[in-house]
């Protein structure tokens, strides 16, 4: 995972020619400690320290009806001004796009960025939107009966990638 998260961050400085404009903004909840470490790998880097925002795609999902009939909805506040900046994605797995599409709805709500580019530490693939990752840590091809689970000492107490089987 340390290493991935390098090579992202040598990545992104590299096609961006440095750090000047960039944000940060992890999809909560595993994005968010990708992105504070995407952050810190960059000031070792460049010396430069590149905000970290983080945003909520609670309100912005498409199967909210789905997964419940009362959702909890969640806000997000950018504490920077993300207009005219280049704002970096950051997610610990995409799958079908989805979440990635609300979190840049989420985002076009709260100003206009330059551009967005999306990090991603897992790309298990199965796209249904045609949504593709910028800056990818390491592609696992996976069955749709399987699951990729980050989990991030932030929230989990260890890092590691877990692929799993689901009987359905």
């Amino acid at each position: 995972m340390n290493r991935a998260l390098t090579r992202i961050s040598h990545e992104i400085l590299e096609s961006n020619k440095g750090a000047e404009n960039l944000v940060l903004i992890g999809i909560e909840t595993r994005g968010v400690p990708l992105a504070i470490k995407i952050a810190e790998k960059i000031k070792m880097i460049e010396n430069v320290k590149v905000p970290v925002e983080k945003v909520n795609i609670t309100y912005y999902r498409d199967d909210l009806v789905k997964k419940s009939e009362n959702p909890i909805r969640g806000e997000t506040h950018l504490e920077v001004d993300i207009s005219n900046k280049k704002v970096i994605l950051v997610d610990d797995v995409i799958f079908t796009g989805r979440t990635v599409r609300a979190a840049m709805d989420a985002i076009m709500d709260l100003g206009r960025p330059s551009c967005i580019q999306l990090a991603t530490l897992i790309d298990r693939g199965h796209r249904e939107l045609p949504i593709r990752p910028d800056y990818i840590g390491k592609n696992i091809p996976t069955a749709k009966t399987e699951i990729v689970h980050v989990r991030v000492k932030y929230a989990d107490k260890v890092n590691q990638v877990v692929l799993e089987t689901v009987n359905k």
